[in-house]
């Protein structure tokens, strides 16, 4: 197993055990059992479980990211773009290992003791704030529609790791159209 691999099943790992157990609960050798490798080679590529950490972070925004993106792919006006943003939600509060959202997690456990965890949720999080305020510039909204439906995707995701329900997917998109609803009609 050459170096990329190696890093990529160490990461695999981590990130299902991470998602599944939390951090703390996880040690360095379930990470390197579950990644199958040995661990002197896992510190060779990783010399810290913060580092496999804010690897694992990074795709977890990457792929974040990438599906929001694809939810909105297809969607023809900005307006539309904002509400797929919760049939986006609603597809991965229905997976099988839905736990909430990584970032919130993982900030709930480390974050006041991990900057770098700090520093990756507050990055992830200002991420999709800019998305969603450059699709609500671009349908003419006020600024102030953007940090709304940013908070009801945040909250939606909260509830749904506790509840373990998708319909805060739902309550949270029909929230969304009726503030989106008031700010075309403050424009018209």
């Amino acid at each position: 197993m050459d170096d990329t691999t190696a890093r990529e099943a160490v990461v695999n790992a981590a990130d299902r055990l991470f998602y599944a157990r939390g951090i703390q609960a996880v040690g360095m050798d379930a990470i390197r059992t579950e990644a199958g490798i040995p661990l002197k080679r896992m510190y060779a590529l990783f010399p810290s479980k913060e580092t496999i950490l804010t690897e694992v972070l990074r795709r977890r925004n990457e792929v974040w990211t990438s599906g929001i993106l694809r939810a909105a792919d297809d969607r023809p006006t900005p307006e539309d773009k904002l509400l797929s943003i919760f049939d986006f939600l609603s597809d991965w509060f229905a997976q099988d290992d839905f736990r909430g959202c990584a970032f919130i997690n993982t900030f709930g456990e480390l974050g006041a003791s991990a900057p770098l965890v700090g520093d990756a949720a507050r990055a992830h999080k200002l991420g999709f704030q800019r998305y969603v305020a450059g699709l609500a510039a671009e349908a003419g909204a006020p600024p102030s529609l953007a940090p709304q439906i940013a908070l009801l995707a945040e909250g939606a995701q909260t509830t749904a790791a506790i509840s373990g329900s998708t319909d805060a997917a739902a309550d949270a998109k029909a929230a969304a159209a009726t503030l989106i609803g008031a700010a075309a009609a403050r424009r018209d």
